[in-house]
């Protein structure tokens, strides 16, 4: 990955909203990054797991011979996992969640397709509507993928009239059954 100048030209390549990644070229595609939430301690820290699969769609370009997980996508696992922590903290008290800030990227190894990620978050200042995180992520081999410190801003749609209302309604119904698939209180009936 080369250091922290690599992770910057890729980051200004995407927007990171919640869990949609929109390139520059306009096709938006939408990942749900998070494939398991490990431990969860509201207001403190949060353990995610990211399971990386070849078929994964990003990897037919990214790059063809040598597939390898885009620092950006590293980075937005980390962004998830911190979502779902604040999500946890506020009691899902902020329907739309969007990186405002972010600090101190700095990449390590590659993320090879076969490998997990293991993605901790810890939650260090929250001031009203804006939460600060320190992020880490590592491949199971225990080697360093990618570490960040960022601030997230939450808000609802609400204000926006009764459009904004259903549309809260909507992602907060999908985030609280994402959040129980992903910490395994679903359970087959």
């Amino acid at each position: 990955m080369g250091g922290a100048g690599a992770g910057v030209s890729e980051f200004r390549s995407a927007h990171i909203v919640s869990s949609e990644i929109h390139w520059q070229a306009g096709a938006a595609m939408r990942f749900h990054l998070i494939d398991r939430i490990d431990r969860c301690e509201p207001g403190k820290a949060l353990a995610a797991s990211k399971f990386l699969a070849l078929g994964e769609e990003y990897l037919k370009d990214h790059f063809p011979p040598f597939p390898i997980m885009p620092g950006v996508l590293m980075l937005q696992s980390c962004v998830e996992a911190a979502s779902w922590l604040w999500r946890a903290t506020t009691g899902f008290a902020h329907p739309v969640i969007v990186l405002r800030d972010l600090k101190q990227v700095k990449y390590g190894t590659f993320m090879q397709p076969g490998r997990r990620m293991d993605v901790t978050v810890d939650l260090t200042k929250t001031d009203g509507d804006l939460a600060t995180f320190r992020a880490k992520g590592a491949n199971d081999a225990g080697e360093q993928t990618v570490n960040a410190m960022f601030t997230l801003h939450g808000y609802s749609l609400t204000p926006r009239g009764p459009a904004g209302v259903a549309a809260d309604a909507k992602l907060l119904e999908h985030w609280k059954a994402r959040w129980a698939l992903l910490t395994g209180a679903l359970r087959a009936q």
